[in-house]
């Protein structure tokens, strides 16, 4: 009797197309992948698109506390658990394509297939990271260099290829939401960003490279303290 040979897993393949215990799903713009309480039963990968992750406090006080954008996986949440609950929303920011993943399936693959179970890790290990920065974002900058930090992760600059400096069209009141702080300010930041060509928007913002330097080097023409900025936006 011949054995046939298991064929080669291939994990783009895998999170590419439908299959057992997987399918394409369309999600359109502001439409929700899931809810926050929602059953925990699938994970998703991001194929195109971008989305967001929010909480809502009890109080009702809602937080953006993550960007997604293609190649991304999100609620794995479901990994921890078999009858958990969803700890966050996830809604599309633009059109999205997402591979929707049974719990039982995901949790097969990453035991049987060492390829995927790898780039899975690497996966939570970078999110992991990001979370560390960004809580430390938080703590240590400015709404400023917050906002401007936000404006470059949403171009997209710092992942492998060009940047996306067009960013997806989004509210200054998501902004403040994203970066702790009120509409006002943002607005007063924004119009500052576009005077020094940092970027320009009319409708879409667009991102420009020398946005960096606000970021990595703290360099901002004419600097103030977050305190003029307040006063500034006051008088708007």
């Amino acid at each position: 009797m011949v054995e046939l040979e298991k064929p080669a897993f291939n994990a783009a393949a895998f999170l590419t197309h439908a299959g057992l215990g997987r399918r394409v799903v369309q999600v359109v713009a502001r439409e929700t992948f899931f809810s926050q309480g929602d059953p925990a039963d699938s994970v998703f990968y991001l194929q195109d698109g971008r989305a967001k992750i929010t909480v809502v406090s009890q109080a009702g006080k809602e937080a953006t506390v993550a960007l997604l954008s293609a190649g991304d996986f999100v609620g794995e949440e479901a990994l921890a658990a078999a009858h958990g609950l969803r700890l966050a929303t996830t809604k599309a920011i633009t059109a999205c394509t997402a591979l929707k993943i049974s719990r039982e399936e995901m949790i097969r693959v990453m035991h049987e297939e060492h390829e995927f179970s790898n780039l899975f890790l690497k996966f939570l290990l970078a999110r992991s990271m990001r979370t560390q920065a960004d809580l430390v974002d938080q703590l240590f900058n400015s709404s400023e260099k917050r906002l401007a930090r936000i404006l470059l992760l949403m171009a997209e600059f710092g992942r492998p290829g060009e940047p996306q400096t067009l960013i997806p069209k989004i509210s200054q009141e998501t902004l403040a939401k994203m970066i702790g702080t009120t509409r006002s300010r943002v607005s007063f930041f924004m119009n500052r960003f576009r005077k020094l060509g940092f970027i320009e928007y009319d409708g879409r913002i667009r991102v420009h490279r020398s946005l960096l330097n606000v970021v990595l080097h703290d360099q901002l023409p004419g600097d103030v303290t977050e305190e003029a900025c307040i006063s500034g936006s006051s008088q708007e």
